[in-house]
């Protein structure tokens, strides 16, 4: 299947499909006579695999060692053990910032429980109150989680 039938039976867009070329996730596809890239089952398979573990928050990186695993079927998983319980820990730890920041929130938003003048808003008092502390303002917020 060319590139465009790949995209579309695996609801990645073309430019996703050739990043994962360019960084060696997904082989290079054998090309026509005419230079179209030409995708076979294995393609959409390895695809699917590398979607389910982005959809599952892992790095690049970490789908590079599940790849190398999953080449070396005879290998022993042990790494892939190691790499998944690390995975969970960065997970958890992203889940405690986030009830943290759930917690700041609604106190923020406790501090003006009806609408009235904005010159007298207590969230956005609490918002210029807190953005003086830019220590504190990058520790808040959660990378990857938007």
């Amino acid at each position: 299947m060319r590139i465009g039938e790949l995209a579309q039976a695996s609801g990645t867009p073309i430019e996703t499909i050739r990043f994962y070329e360019r960084e060696g996730l997904l082989p290079m596809a054998a090309r026509t006579e005419g230079n179209y890239r030409i995708y076979t089952p294995q393609h959409a398979q390895r695809l699917a695999f590398i979607r389910q573990c982005r959809s599952l928050d892992m790095t690049l990186d970490e789908v590079r060692v599940l790849l190398r695993f999953k080449d070396q079927p005879l290998a022993d998983c042990g790494e892939v053990n190691s790499l998944l319980d690390e995975h969970i820990g960065h997970v958890a730890e992203r889940i405690k910032a986030l009830r943290a920041l759930e917690k700041e929130l609604r106190a923020l938003r406790a501090a003006c429980p009806v609408p009235h003048a904005a010159a007298d808003c207590g969230i956005l008092q609490g918002i210029d109150h807190a953005g003086a502390k830019p220590a504190a303002a990058s520790k808040r917020h959660v990378r990857g989680t938007h």
